[in-house]
């Protein structure tokens, strides 16, 4: 199978090396000539067979709509265009119905893995058709980790429902990642607990609070005992605000979800050894930039 992947950033270089590995064909565009394939989209449509199979990994938002917009000028009736970007899903459906009328099928793909899915593979969620889905399979099989296959990948529903899927997921991320960090802080601050970081290791087998998470977090605590190097500033992708805003929408209560994220504003205005660790915890799994003390 060969297929066309637009975006070489740290999950689409790390995507299509995976995929490559796994047997499938990919040529990859990117704006950054030291990573791309070919020099532009065209030459990226023509080097794909059709019908063509185009992978879309940019950030989402005007970006992820300037590049499914110019697919659809390209691209003809039978190709396909998968989203495996981190979309809202009301865009998804938006963007299914805009190829609808040329033909173009689009599925949407809620991606987990971070920056260590080269070696690890990829959690997917999907959402399109049946007869879509089945046609993609073989690449969404090179990217997962081995094993069942569903242990790792999920046909959720619809288009969008891949992407909804993703959303619910990060915005649980949060709230691991928020306890996690809480924990933390109060380790750190009685002076009875001798070694923090001993402790977390030791959680780490046997316990029903290990994880992959807690993995990292140890991780960091290995490379930065006090995370002096990092600021307490969190960012958030998006996603943790609209998972917030589905379970508004649905009166669904999600108040850790909730509490995490506006623990996530509060860090941009104090201070506080909790949020130097959700920090930390997004710099190990997603490579996401951290702010080093001082800076603005």
């Amino acid at each position: 199978m060969h297929i066309g992947l637009i975006g070489l950033g740290k999950m689409g270089f790390n995507m299509r090396e995976r995929m490559r590995q796994g047997g499938i064909e990919v040529t990859g565009y990117d704006r950054n000539p030291d990573v791309t394939d070919v020099a532009s989209i065209d030459e990226l449509v023509k080097a794909v067979p059709a019908p063509r199979l185009i992978w879309v990994m940019v950030p989402a938002g005007d970006i992820t709509d300037s590049v499914i917009n110019d697919l659809g000028e390209r691209l003809e009736k039978g190709d396909m265009i998968i989203d495996g970007g981190n979309t809202r899903f009301t865009d998804d459906i938006r963007h299914a119905a805009q190829l609808e009328p040329k033909g173009i099928r689009f599925v949407d793909c809620g991606v987990s893995g971070g920056v260590w899915g080269l070696e690890n593979g990829y959690g997917l969620m999907t959402g399109g058709s049946d007869e879509n889905i089945e046609f993609a399979m073989p690449v969404f099989d090179a990217l997962r980790p081995e094993g069942p296959r569903e242990d790792s990948f999920v046909h959720v529903g619809d288009v969008g429902a891949g992407h909804y899927a993703k959303m619910v997921h990060n915005g649980i991320e949060y709230g691991l990642m928020q306890s996690y960090a809480e924990g933390y802080e109060l380790l750190a601050k009685k002076d009875i607990i001798k070694d923090v970081t001993g402790t977390f290791r030791a959680w780490q087998k046997g316990t029903v609070v290990r994880s992959w998470l807690l993995d990292l977090l140890v991780k960091a605590l290995d490379e930065d005992p006090g995370l002096a190097n990092i600021a307490p500033y969190v960012e958030d992708s998006g996603e943790g605000r609209w998972t917030v805003e589905e379970a508004i929408a649905t009166a669904v209560p999600v108040p850790a979800i909730t509490a995490a994220l506006f623990a996530r504003f509060e860090s941009r205005d104090e201070a506080a050894p909790a949020m130097r660790m959700v920090a930390a915890l997004r710099n190990q799994f997603g490579g996401h930039a951290v702010k080093r003390p001082g800076e603005n």
